[in-house]
């Protein structure tokens, strides 16, 4: 089915309290009008996003992450509101369906259903009871008649359940011969989308009903529906993993983005915060981590371990209170109360509690290079850029400057000094 999908994303967004543009704000880990695009191209080679408000903050935002996506600017001054928004644009295709950048939870099951069959517009109906205060669509045999706005409803209409969900898909002439006539004589001096449906009843049009999810169609306005919103896309996301196998404790305490993946048999415990593009294969992550754009093969991080970008743990075991920062750790132990950073270390190596990579002298990043079989004993300092070859041992409490050669040990400490009656003295007792 050649389909064209226009997304509407001009609007200034002011309940939303923020310099932010609305459809910029992020659910799940991206822009809400980013979960639109993403829906709209499982069922289109033709996208345009309509802007207006902020539209080149949003251009190159979209620009950054998608290809082939075309953009309509809205002349909102002269053609304000949602009818204002459709002037101007050539769809490709026969069909177009016109959703809204601040609807994130659509999905593709949806969009295809509402661009079924060949009525002249489809429109999307909720079905709510009691009704909240949307425009009522009075729909008798089967086919729209027309909407209604809920301050000019009888006490009748005020009790009909099916309410306007704001999405339509229409065919090409309907936009070739509507469009061009919506007028802005009502109160708020704008051109309404919505008129479309009663020019259409008017001259025989078909106006077929699509019922749809509420979930789906929910709009972003505030904070609070942000909030919302963000909760009912965790819960979708968590409920796709634990289908695919993913074992979670306490899911509704799991934080997961849209890009996260998972592969294998994984074990998430309660409180975990998995962010961007991050990849969890055969892996246990326990309890209140956060990994981030990060990939985690045959490992178990955690508790509370923090695993940062470009970073890849394979075969390895990473404790309570350690940090990873764009290293790679194949086969190693890390237990606990450390920071690597800039790493690369090697299968067999231990990396004792409190080590730190000191990998940033104030202006630059240097790698730290560990091989095979290395024990880095606790409390050690790895000034990097730093080398310990394969089998060498770093004593605890050791500072080391220099690349260690293989088979070494490296020991850096001050000689300790025990003065007798020491305590006595300095506290003044026994005198």
């Amino acid at each position: 089915m050649a389909l064209s999908v226009v997304i509407l994303a001009a609007g200034q967004g002011t309940r939303m309290k923020s310099d932010t543009p609305k459809v910029l704000h992020p659910i799940s880990g991206k822009p809400m009008l980013f979960h639109s695009i993403d829906a709209a191209q499982k069922v289109s080679d033709d996208i345009t996003v309509v802007l207006h408000h902020q539209a080149e903050r949003i251009q190159k935002a979209v620009e950054a992450v998608y290809e082939g996506i075309a953009f309509h600017l809205q002349d909102a001054v002269n053609y304000p509101g949602t009818g204002g928004a459709m002037r101007g644009i050539s769809p490709r295709h026969e069909r177009t369906l016109i959703l809204n950048g601040d609807m994130p939870l659509i999905t593709e099951d949806s969009l295809r259903l509402l661009a079924e069959g060949d009525a002249d517009i489809n429109m999307s109906v909720l079905q709510l009871d009691p009704p909240p205060a949307y425009g009522r669509v009075i729909i008798e045999d089967g086919r729209v008649q027309r909407i209604v706005e809920d301050k000019d409803c009888t006490p009748e209409e005020k009790a009909v359940t099916t309410l306007n969900a704001g999405i339509y898909c229409v065919s090409r002439h309907v936009i070739d011969a509507y469009i061009p006539r919506l007028n802005n004589d009502n109160a708020q001096r704008e051109y309404y989308l919505t008129d479309i449906v009663e020019m259409a009843v008017t001259e025989g049009k078909t106006v077929h009903p699509v019922i749809v999810r509420a979930e789906e169609f929910l709009g972003v306005n505030s904070k609070l529906d942000l909030a919302h919103a963000e909760e009912m896309m965790q819960r979708r996301i968590r409920e796709h993993w634990m289908r695919e196998g993913v074992t979670m404790h306490l899911p509704e305490t799991i934080y997961i983005e849209s890009d996260v993946t998972f592969e294998g048999e994984c074990t998430l415990e309660n409180g975990v915060t998995l962010l961007g593009d991050t990849h969890i294969v055969h892996s246990h992550i326990k309890a209140h981590s956060v990994i981030e754009d990060a990939t985690i093969i045959d490992s178990d991080a955690g508790p509370m371990a923090r695993i940062r970008p470009q970073t890849t743990l394979e075969g390895t075991h990473v404790g309570n209170f350690v940090e990873v920062k764009k290293s790679t750790l194949t086969g190693v132990k890390a237990g606990h109360l450390s920071y690597i950073g800039d790493a690369t270390i090697g299968e067999g190596s231990n990396i004792g509690a409190g080590v730190i990579t000191c990998n940033y002298d104030g202006k630059a990043k240097y790698p730290t290079t560990i091989g095979r079989n290395v024990f880095v004993g606790s409390d050690s300092q790895l000034v990097a850029p730093v080398t310990l070859e394969d089998e060498t041992i770093i004593a605890a409490g050791s500072t080391v400057t220099k690349d260690v050669p293989t088979g070494a040990l490296a020991i850096s400490r001050t000689p300790m000094k025990i003065v007798a009656g020491f305590f006595n003295k300095f506290f003044g007792k026994g005198q």
